[in-house]
């Protein structure tokens, strides 16, 4: 029973570190620490115990590992801020600040032109809080 609660104290502890780092592989070790846990709580050996949180570990990171294969590189596809609008009063050379969505973000602009003041611009990519600008580009005709 004792190693039972070695194991939770241990799965507390990853999942207190994962909150503070926003890691997702510390989350899949707690699970592991459960999974050692529940092993310690049925009676199994110590030598069992660290082979299931060892084997619960790998089962993790292999279907981490699936997904990111399987979702490849969705994420610009989702990322609903591209195309948007955004509107830049004050350039600092290439660089400025601007209000979007009811926050201030850091804006970069992708251009080779230099920058306007007080335009409207196409958000081209987002990093982090940094949004990267260029001119809007026309509306495309079909003839």
């Amino acid at each position: 029973m004792m190693q039972a609660v070695i194991w939770w104290s241990l799965a507390a502890a990853l999942v207190i570190a994962e909150l503070l780092s926003g890691t997702f592989y510390l989350l899949m070790l707690a699970c592991a620490a459960i999974a050692g846990s529940v092993a310690a709580w049925v009676g199994a050996p110590l030598t069992a115990q660290l082979l299931i949180a060892a084997a619960c570990v790998l089962v993790a990171l292999a279907a981490l590992r699936w997904v990111r294969k399987q979702w490849g590189n969705r994420r610009a596809a989702l990322d609903f801020d591209i195309g948007a609008h955004v509107y830049v009063e004050i350039w600092h050379g290439r660089t400025a600040r601007a209000m979007y969505r009811g926050a201030h973000w850091d804006v970069e602009f992708a251009g080779t032109e230099k920058p306007e003041n007080k335009n409207w611009y196409e958000i081209r990519a987002v990093r982090g809080n940094c949004l990267v600008v260029a001119p809007p580009q026309p509306p495309k005709t079909s003839i």
